[in-house]
């Protein structure tokens, strides 16, 4: 594992830093994807490659279109226009439950967790192919008993990988913010997914509980699966991504490494603007000195 994760970063080195550029072995390929709210083009994305066995992070501005690509990505939107694969499937019309099916899964910004049932509960309805959910079979416990141990055995395992095992008969609307991170994570685990997607799974964490996000993220890259993250936390970005897409106004406006990045203009205007470096000497002084002495003229007047 720890030689294909090396290989996997290693393939990354010699790829150049621009929009859309592809990647020696990716896991999703889009092509002309765009989504339109009225007026309004909120992604416009020519092609995207993730690259599979690394962390990818996706951040831009706020509305910059990250959340929403996300959304087309996983099945809960529909484009206007334009296609994409994950391990050379393509997703179009495909609903999001069927993409989990795949092994493509993701959490949200805002946390979706059933508050109204158990942290036990919460992480068995992660689970695939469950026979039990079956109209006919239901009733014969026979039939799926020992599938629903399974489930179970593998709940409570991540359940104390995530440091959650002391919560596991708590309604999961008793946890806290980050407690509930956590369990969105653990739970898209139960699927054994390749590629796990995590919108903003920073947001709203105290510092204490951010370190062990941290880890277990970092563990999920370890395990050999492909992460993509929405991110804002720049410090979060640099310690953990291998590779980082930067979106503006709907569109890939740079890619490369976290540290080609963070010095690319492009991705400095895109946060800043254009012209947010410009120097005073570059303004004409002597417009200024006679915009002055005219405002002190008019106040000396009768």
């Amino acid at each position: 594992m720890a030689a294909d994760l090396s290989a996997a970063r290693a393939a990354l080195e010699g790829v150049p830093s621009e929009p859309g550029v592809p990647k020696p072995d990716p896991i999703v390929k889009g092509d002309n994807i765009t989504r339109t709210f009225g007026g309004l083009k909120a992604v416009d994305v020519e092609h995207i490659e993730i690259q599979r066995g690394v962390i990818t992070a996706l951040i831009g501005p706020n509305g910059a279109g990250k959340t929403t690509l996300f959304n087309l990505l996983t099945g809960f939107d529909e484009p206007d226009d334009g296609t994409w694969a994950f391990n050379g499937t393509a997703l179009g019309k495909v609903p999001a439950y069927k993409v989990a099916r795949l092994g493509m899964v993701r959490t949200f910004q805002l946390t979706k967790v059933l508050s109204k049932l158990t942290v036990i509960e919460n992480m068995r309805l992660g689970a695939k192919g469950q026979r039990g959910e079956k109209f006919l079979s239901a009733a014969f416990k026979s039939l799926w008993g020992a599938q629903e141990k399974a489930n179970t055995d593998r709940a409570d395992a991540l359940l104390e990988r995530f440091k959650l095992d002391a919560k596991r008969e708590d309604f999961a609307g008793s946890l806290s913010g980050g407690q509930r991170k956590l369990l969105e994570m653990a739970r898209a685990l139960m699927v054994d997914p390749e590629l796990i997607m995590l919108d903003e799974p920073m947001a709203g964490v105290n510092p204490a509980l951010k370190q062990s996000l941290l880890g277990h993220v970092k563990s999920l890259r370890d395990e050999g699966r492909t992460v993509l993250f929405v991110e804002h936390d720049m410090d979060m970005v640099r310690d953990i991504s291998d590779w980082v897409i930067v979106m503006a106004q709907g569109q890939i406006v740079a890619e490369g490494t976290p540290q080609s990045v963070m010095a690319d203009q492009r991705v400095i205007d895109a946060y800043l603007g254009a012209h947010h470096d410009s120097d005073i000497t570059e303004i004409d002084i002597a417009d200024l000195e006679k915009a002055a002495e005219a405002e002190l003229d008019e106040g000396t007047k009768p």
